[in-house]
């Protein structure tokens, strides 16, 4: 679980300690004078910064969602077919931590009233992953791997998923540029920091393998 992941749940479980305290407050006088905000208003003010959004929180939501099922589905071929245990180990990372990712982002678009796929998506007008890898589609990347087996499956799974993955970064690197909604910011830059680790990591694999 990212760390980005882990601050939400734990914003949720605040706001969950807050709202019964306050319930359990109810019955109090409220303060004289009106020097501070109330609860209300703090909670809707908290509430219109996670909801602000614009063009880009939107396409990067909806494009890394896209990304990252490309990447799951990766892994997890990865986790069936990997010759190397640290490949499988790594394929097992990789979908355990972009499967919440994903689940958030969705949470965010629902919020918003936007789409949770791509527009040009639903016309047929963009592969899956919304970027290829070396030329490929995601459909053309999977029947390569699914063909291979051994260590030849395992360095080419390294290669095409080091490629996926600076696609995500370059994606991430926008929305830090362009992003509006400092959740989907935050995001970005826990995506970057990330995959940029696993990059090294499956670079250093490639020269284990040969």
């Amino acid at each position: 679980m990212t760390t980005t992941i882990r601050r939400r749940l734990s914003a949720v479980a605040i706001a969950g300690t807050l709202a019964l305290t306050l319930a359990a407050c109810s019955d109090d006088a409220a303060p004289a004078g009106g020097e501070s905000p109330s609860a209300a208003e703090t909670t809707a003010e908290q509430s219109a910064d996670a909801a602000a959004h614009n063009d880009a929180d939107v396409e990067f939501a909806q494009m890394m969602i896209v990304h990252h099922q490309g990447a799951i589905e990766m892994a997890e071929l990865a986790v069936q077919k990997a010759s190397n245990e640290q490949v499988r180990a790594l394929g097992e990372r990789i979908s355990a931590a972009q499967g919440p990712e994903i689940e958030l982002m969705t949470g965010w678009l629902e919020q918003w009233g936007e789409p949770t796929t791509p527009e040009a998506m639903d016309h047929g007008g963009m592969d899956h992953g919304g970027m290829d890898m070396e030329g490929m589609s995601q459909e053309e990347v999977m029947a390569e791997l699914s063909a291979l087996s051994g260590v030849d499956f395992d360095r080419r799974f390294l290669e095409l998923m080091t490629d996926h993955h600076r696609g995500a970064i370059e994606m991430a690197e926008t929305q830090r540029a362009e992003g509006e909604n400092p959740e989907a910011v935050d995001l970005a830059g826990t995506i970057i920091d990330d995959q940029t680790m696993e990059i090294t990591e499956m670079e250093n694999l490639l020269r284990e393998l040969g």
